[in-house]
């Protein structure tokens, strides 16, 4: 029933609504807030502050109750969440768990989940590479997926924005394939990522491996002193919350930003229904809020909805915004809401010792890796799979603590450990080609404690992916035989899609309005005064880690809408 009371619609009406307070989320607000709108941020979840609600983030290994380890009747209790590498004890209340947002799996997919401020940005790996413009220019050449209505020319100046502000830490390796930045100080590599690096050069003349390109602090800038953040401090604890604000966070950066304008407002624990559409105006004119706790509901008004709740949320939300005009979800006269979800394939792992360097070995904790740009398919195409993967790689040497005997003789093997053999690992990051086969839509019969319906997930992996994985467990065993490594070993995981924690599409962009949701700039094409930004808008996924590209893309999104906000 629409809240009809004048007064009362007025005191909850602004210039923007911005749903979700993510990565992109974060940055719809500083953008809108810095420029002077009145900007509402929507968080389903609870509140955390920054420095306030971090409450492992100073604990010391002995102090966590299982030494870091679920227990297992939490795992049993949550069998998807526990699927997850940041289920542990030091962040596992910044995870959400199975019960508080149940789904239905037509296939297996691992949907994992953080709602509280800030999102998955406390959690995320902080990894960030830009696209590229054969990634921008994949979909048109190949021919699956739908031609991307942007290229790299339109984001790059954004990516400048983003990256100023942020702060990544990578060194300009001069990459067509992989487009550098504006970067801080890198991590560098260690003595064998260094060996495998000149085994490449040597060996192949398009693959390379640098420095992973991380949202780390390495260099103080003013622009990072005014936002109250300091350089990292090599912790490694990122998942914690970073009592530092040495990686960037919505939560340590662009929410504390906006709200030092006076131009923020933000509510929590607030599930969105949906979003309202005026029949007579012809666009959104709010979003329609549950009180997460007392279940009570709530309209709030703006000329501007920016909907950033994380991709498949996202998708949730505008397939159960229905009117006379869109019976099928808000924007979806395509038919195509809710199509065309991909993500990473992450299945491939692989393995192997080195026997050199025996006088060095690693200390410390370097919250990167070695990252190795995509090198399949990138001009050409000349494989039998489309697309490509990028690999991110770790060396270094295992720690032996000699465990026999009793009294002085075990007090004297564990104070006194040895060094063993190096160790050397990558893990694929392979491209998924969005498919209309891969879906979410809004289950028919069951609905959620606030009764919005439970979202449906029918997403698997198909021949492509397979072929990727063999050809990935084979160019990596030839290049670690030419880097003079032993006792390779190759592995599948066979998880199920999710555990990427990079789904994405179902709101792709596009040119033609048959073919797609969005425009270049992120609104729907039929309804221009909604955008989406976050990782539901992609076209294809490319082989980055997309963080960054979500939070470029909504800074540019921002621009224009404020840009039409303006001629208003």
């Amino acid at each position: 029933m629409p809240d009809l009371n004048i007064d009362n619609t007025e005191a909850n009406t602004y210039d923007v609504i911005v749903i979700g307070s993510g990565m992109s989320g974060g940055w719809a607000a500083k953008e809108f807030c810095e420029k002077g709108l009145k900007t509402l941020v929507i968080e389903r979840g609870q509140e955390v502050k920054h420095n306030l609600n971090y409450p492992t983030t100073n604990m010391n290994p002995w102090e966590f109750k299982h030494r870091g380890e679920i227990p297992e009747d939490v795992k049993k209790e949550n069998p998807i969440a526990s699927r997850s590498y940041i289920f542990r004890e030091d962040s596992e209340h910044f995870v959400s768990k199975d019960k508080e947002h149940p789904y239905v799996q037509e296939k297996p997919f691992d949907w994992i989940k953080g709602y509280q401020t800030g999102g998955r940005s406390l959690l995320w790996a902080r990894q960030t590479q830009r696209l590229s413009d054969y990634d921008f220019e994949g979909p048109a050449r190949d021919g699956f997926a739908v031609d991307w209505p942007i290229r790299y020319k339109d984001l790059a100046p954004w990516y400048s924005h983003v990256e100023k502000f942020v702060g990544i830490a990578g060194d300009k390796d001069g990459l067509d394939v992989l487009p550098d930045g504006e970067f801080l100080p890198a991590m560098g590599l260690n003595c064998l990522e260094e060996h495998f690096k000149e085994s490449m050069s040597e060996n192949y003349s398009d693959r390379h491996v640098i420095s992973g390109r991380c949202a780390h602090i390495t260099e103080t800038r003013d622009v990072f002193s005014q936002q109250g953040r300091v350089q990292c401090q090599y912790r490694n604890l990122c998942q914690r919350g970073c009592p530092f604000g040495g990686y960037f966070s919505s939560n340590s950066s662009t929410l504390p930003w906006a709200a030092k304008t006076g131009n923020l407002t933000m509510i929590h624990n607030s599930v969105v229904h949906s979003i309202i559409y005026d029949e007579k105006e012809e666009k959104a004119s709010g979003v329609l809020v549950i009180d997460a706790v007392s279940k009570e509901t709530k309209e709030y008004h703006a000329p501007i909805i920016f909907v950033n709740a994380g991709s498949l949320n996202t998708n949730l939300i505008l397939l159960n915004s229905k009117s006379e005009r869109f019976p099928d979800g808000l924007g979806n006269d395509s038919g195509l809401l809710g199509k065309y979800v991909a993500f990473h394939n992450y299945r491939a792992l692989i393995f192997a010792e080195y026997d050199g360097y025996t006088d060095k070995h690693t200390t410390g904790r370097e919250p990167t890796n070695a990252y190795m740009p995509r090198f399949r398919n990138v001009k050409k195409q000349e494989t039998d799979f489309l697309r490509g993967y990028a690999a991110t790689m770790n060396a270094s040497r295992k720690i032996n603590q000699d465990r026999a005997g009793f009294g002085e003789v075990l007090k004297e093997g564990l104070l006194n450990p040895k060094y063993g053999v190096w160790q050397f690992s990558a893990h694929m990051m392979g491209e998924t080609i969005p498919k209309e086969s891969n879906t979410v839509s809004l289950d028919a019969s069951k609905v959620d404690e606030w009764g919005i319906p439970l979202l449906k997930i029918d997403v698997s992996y198909d021949d492509n992916d397979e072929k990727m994985i063999k050809d990935f467990h084979e160019q990596f065993t030839e290049m670690f035989e030419k880097a003079g490594f032993k006792n390779i070993f190759s592995y599948d995981t066979k998880q199920a899609p999710g555990l990427d924690i990079h789904e994405m599409g179902g709101v792709r962009m596009g040119k033609n309005p048959k073919t797609s949701l969005l425009n270049k700039w992120n609104q729907l094409h039929s309804c221009k005064n909604v955008y989406v930004t976050d990782g539901a808008c992609m076209t294809s996924t490319a082989t980055q880690n997309p963080s960054l590209t979500y939070m470029a893309i909504t800074a540019r999104a921002c621009d224009h809408a404020i840009g039409e906000f303006k001629k208003a």
